[in-house]
């Protein structure tokens, strides 16, 4: 279809009431005064501008309050719009309309007289009202001195159309002309065109040029600072190049792409798993794209370090000889055959199968065992590099699992610096002192340790700084404790747990004959002629000088004599210089410890008892006494709730045997009974002296006297039944180095005698018992005695004095501050 063109009076008055089509336009406003091209495709427009070319050619144009609604009602119409005419029609091959359009004059709209098919309005002219005048003139000459500025800081219009538009003497015209150019909103355009003064109007024109020529000033603004930053990119790029250049005529590499080349070389020559070594390349080339002096590549270039760093394929080769291992274990350690036994059972099944996955071993003992040493054995014995973490006073679960690279100064945990260290994927990794890790608001750290020595989930260890998996399923790991009631249960529960006991007198003087004296001859610089220690000087030491259940003190003491040797040696001396009972004391001092003889009297109201301690076991004296009274219980010596309730059971047994026991039945009414257990600065709890306690009190209070050489251990319930405890070995042990002849122990107990060594079961008479009768029948000797004369009343005799001892001490390792426990 060809142009259309045709020219109409453009007078308001014509408009009047009559009713008009209505086409609503969307996301722009056709100013009076201005020619405007648009496309229309909606039905309703269409037939609003075939109702137009019917007629006059008039139609109204006003925008919508929304421009995303399609089918707008007249309440999504603005009221105030622009009478225009139609210049001309093209008809488009895809059924739209391209017309060209020409603003008359401002018209409101009244209301609208049909909806269907097209928008008939009626409508209003909106005159203007403003007489010329000086204000109006100012108004004017600013708009056209704003509109200028705006062109030259904007230079998005034609020169020829910028002459054109400041030509333009008529207002109003100049007003529409612009606000036509200007590139604002609709809700201001629509407020211009809404407003009735022509002043008005100007000044709104006014501010609007004001704002954007201040846009515009602002994007200047910035616009400049971004251009000179490229310009110093491009000239720091461009002298870089000219750098190059130089340095490839003269020979020389650039450090930058030197250091960038060492990194690729490295990433290639390393065996890294698929996932690291993406991880890898994406972080280098991220380090090729930054600036050198940037902070964020000194990160990049430490964590491009620790991922090169980190075996991760990297091992050692086992060395499978069982009987090889076997004397390696045996040349570092005397006994502890169950830990030497179970690592020859993973290297026999090492030989058999290539697939096992590594043990996760835990040695429970007291200090000085040799749990940590016997785990640098255990390396040497496979052929593995050893690496040890030491837990103790670990609190926060970032130092096992690492730090987020998000935090300044972050560093992987201490799992991935110890197979750095180790160099190998599968080394032996000592977790030391896992018992003495704590947790506060930085999380819980043997959490974190749940998946490291989980066999099922360690394969992907997790670290926060490295991002990426790391295989542990080959770490042979080896824990060690103290107590196991300080581990967590999920924790314990993921490990194989193998109990170090307390060296007996006879294997300490194997380990220092064949281990620690050698050693320490060897440290202090003495040849092994110029030192002689007999075995008989060494029991004395063992003897009088140290209390413990491992060996430290003892190699202490070893360590004194040395010292004292190499100062004589170095003296003149006449070698080799001997050590002997009779010299002792010169080179270490008197005895700290002097052993205690068993009681050579049978007394009434005390009994040896058996107790367990983290340093091993100990004999401890049970006193009870019977002083006149009103029946009431007493319990002193800082005793745990266990044992309170420990002693009522004993107490409440022996109430309901009196009769047996030949005691009055109604003595809890005349008499107060106090119990009492020396050493009162050390706690004590657990139910293990349960039957030393009930010995007591059925000596006291029947005034039969108890065996001087018994000592029993054994929990007691209110029907007389001795039921089993733990630490057997250390407590007969215990037992043998205080000269007790005869031990009781519960029937339940019987298979912990294998445990003992044979040479102490031999001197040793130990009785296994079921019921408190047996006990009672064992320890108690003789008839009922006279009462003593201070306490007549009561007929018992008083409680013997206890033997002296050490305050404070529990097994002549020092003072102690934690409670003992009796193995339950």
């Amino acid at each position: 279809m060809g142009g259309i063109s045709a020219t109409m009076d453009e007078r308001p008055e014509q408009a009047g009431q009559s009713g008009v089509p209505l086409l609503p336009l969307r996301g722009m406003i056709v100013f009076p005064h201005t020619v405007t091209p648009l496309e229309v495709g909606r039905p309703r427009s269409i037939q609003a501008l075939e109702a137009a070319m019917l007629g006059e050619r008039r139609l109204v144009l006003a925008a919508q309050r929304d421009e995303q609604v399609q089918e707008p009602s007249p309440g999504d119409i603005y009221p105030v719009g622009t009478l225009c005419v139609v210049k001309q029609v093209l008809k488009l091959p895809e059924g739209q309309l391209r017309v060209l359009i020409e603003g008359l004059f401002r018209v409101r709209i009244d209301s609208v007289l049909q909806e269907e098919p097209y928008y008939l309005a009626a409508v209003q002219p909106l005159e203007t009202e403003d007489e010329p005048g000086p204000e109006l003139e100012a108004l004017v000459r600013t708009a056209r001195r704003l509109f200028e500025q705006y062109c030259q800081l904007g230079k998005k219009l034609p020169e020829e159309l910028v002459r054109s538009v400041l030509g333009i003497e008529d207002p109003e015209r100049l007003l529409h002309t612009i606000m036509f150019q200007l590139p604002v909103g609709i809700p201001d355009k629509q407020a211009v065109l809404e407003t009735p003064g022509l002043a008005q109007r100007l000044e709104q024109l006014c501010v609007l040029l004001t704002r954007e020529t201040e846009i515009l000033e602002i994007e200047k603004r910035i616009h400049l600072r971004v251009r000179r930053q490229m310009e110093r990119t491009q000239k720091e790029y461009y002298l870089r190049e000219q750098m190059k250049a130089i340095q490839k005529e003269l020979g020389e590499r650039d450090e930058r792409q030197t250091e960038v080349d060492d990194y690729r070389r490295r990433i290639e020559e390393a065996s890294l798993p698929k996932e690291v070594r993406e991880k890898a390349n994406h972080e280098l080339k991220r380090l090729e794209k930054m600036p050198p002096m940037v902070a964020e590549a000194v990160v990049v270039r430490t964590y491009l370090d620790w991922l090169l760093a980190v075996p991760w394929s990297k091992k050692t080769t086992d060395r499978l000889d069982l009987n090889a291992a076997q004397a390696v274990l045996d040349e570092d350690h005397y006994g502890l055959e169950k830990v030497k036994e179970r690592i020859l059972e993973y290297l026999a099944v090492r030989k058999l199968t290539r697939g096992v996955k590594g043990p996760i071993l835990c040695l429970v003992g007291p200090p000085g065992v040799g749990k940590t040493s016997l785990a640098r054995s255990v390396a040497r014995a496979l052929g593995r590099k050893f690496a040890r973490i030491s837990l103790g006073g670990v609190r926060d679960e970032a130092e096992i699992r690492g730090h987020r690279r998000t935090y300044v100064g972050a560093m992987p945990g201490k799992i991935v610096h110890a197979l750095r260290q180790a160099g190998a994927k599968n080394p032996v990794m000592l977790l030391d002192e896992v018992d003495k890790m704590t947790s506060d608001y930085r999380g819980d750290p043997t959490a974190a340790l749940l998946e490291v020595l989980d066999p099922e989930q360690n394969h992907a260890f997790s670290d926060h700084y490295l991002e990426v998996s790391v295989d542990l399923s080959e770490v042979l790991f080896i824990t060690t404790a103290n107590v196991l009631w300080a581990i967590p249960r999920p924790l314990r529960d993921r490990m194989e747990i193998i109990a170090i006991p307390g060296y007996t007198e006879q294997e300490k003087l194997a380990i220092a004959r064949r281990h620690l004296l050698p050693k320490q001859v060897r440290e202090h610089g003495l040849k092994p002629g110029q030192l002689s220690v007999s075995d008989n000087t060494l029991a004395r030491i063992i003897d009088g000088y140290t209390r413990e259940a491992g060996v430290r003190g003892l190699e202490r003491s070893l360590a004194a004599i040395c010292r004292k040797a190499a100062r004589e040696v170095v003296a003149g001396a006449k070698t080799p210089i001997r050590v002997t009972r009779g010299n002792l004391t010169r080179y270490l001092g008197r005895p700290r410890y002097v052993r205690q003889p068993p009681e050579r009297e049978d007394r009434v109201g005390l009994v040896h008892g058996l107790a367990y301690t983290e340093y091993g076991g100990d004999v401890l004296a049970v006193e009870v006494t019977v002083i006149k009274g009103k029946g009431k219980l007493m319990l002193t010596g800082k005793l745990g709730e266990i044992m309170r309730e420990s002693a009522q059971a004993g107490f409440s047994y022996i109430r309901s045997r009196a009769a047996d026991l030949s005691i009055e039945e109604t003595f809890h009414e005349s008499v107060d009974v106090h119990i009492h257990i020396p050493e009162g600065a050390v706690p004590k709890d657990g139910p293990s002296a349960g039957i030393a306690i009930a010995t007591a009190l059925a000596s006291a209070l029947s005034g039969r006297a108890v065996r001087h050489d018994v000592a029993m251990t054994g929990e007691i319930t209110l029907r007389g039944r001795v039921l089993a405890v733990g630490g057997i070995k250390e407590k007969v042990l215990a037992a043998h180095r205080h000269g007790i002849r005869t031990v009781i122990l519960p029937r339940d107990n019987e298979k912990d005698l294998e445990d003992i060594p044979a040479a102490v079961r031999r001197r040793l008479d130990i009785r296994l018992v079921d019921h408190m009768d047996d006990v009672l029948d064992m320890a108690l000797i003789g008839s009922q005695t006279e009462p003593a004369a201070d306490v007549a009343v009561a007929g018992i005799s008083p409680a013997a004095e206890p033997p002296p001892y050490v305050p404070g001490e529990v097994d002549g390792d020092g003072p102690q501050e934690g409670p003992v426990w009796d193995g339950l």
